[in-house]
């Protein structure tokens, strides 16, 4: 697969849920990095509505360092102290695995990630009335984009 979404250490269930119903609806998987604001149990899905979580690719992994050991390829950091806009980079090569990761809720992805990899880290453009999107919605954009790229391969 070529577009991965990876939550580092999510904190609001409802965005998790949100991305990963993105993920079911595009084949895209989803990386969890612990440790998670919520449980992933089957009783917790099913009273947050989540049917279709038997539909995502999954993987979970205990730190930063886990994920970057077990997964290559291009990574992309979102962050608001993005300087690249999320659409001038090319997604298209369909060889190549993408990784867009999302930072926690309140503090976002670390900081000593974020200022050795500044020319990986992107912004969704938008006007100063609000400092940042939704996570959700953020990841959707940005998968969506992706997909837009590579000719939204195997969805129709």
């Amino acid at each position: 697969m070529a577009v991965h979404v990876v939550l580092y250490q999510p904190e609001i269930p409802a965005n998790t849920g949100n991305i990963a119903r993105t993920c079911a609806a595009t084949g895209v998987p989803l990386h969890l990095i612990r440790p998670l604001g919520f449980s992933t149990d089957d009783k917790m899905l099913k009273r947050a509505g989540l049917d279709y979580w038997e539909f995502v690719d999954i993987h979970y992994y205990d730190s930063l360092d886990d994920f970057f050991e077990k997964n290559k390829g291009n990574m992309y950091y979102l962050s608001k102290f993005g300087t690249q806009d999320h659409a001038k980079f090319d997604y298209s090569d369909l060889e190549q695995d993408h990784y867009f990761l999302f930072g926690k809720e309140t503090t976002g992805l670390p900081k000593d990630l974020i200022q050795s990899n500044i020319d990986r880290c992107l912004r969704i453009p938008m006007n100063d009335h609000v400092r940042s999107l939704n996570l959700s919605n953020t990841a959707a954009i940005l998968v969506y984009e992706a997909l837009r790229q590579q000719g939204f391969p195997g969805l129709h």
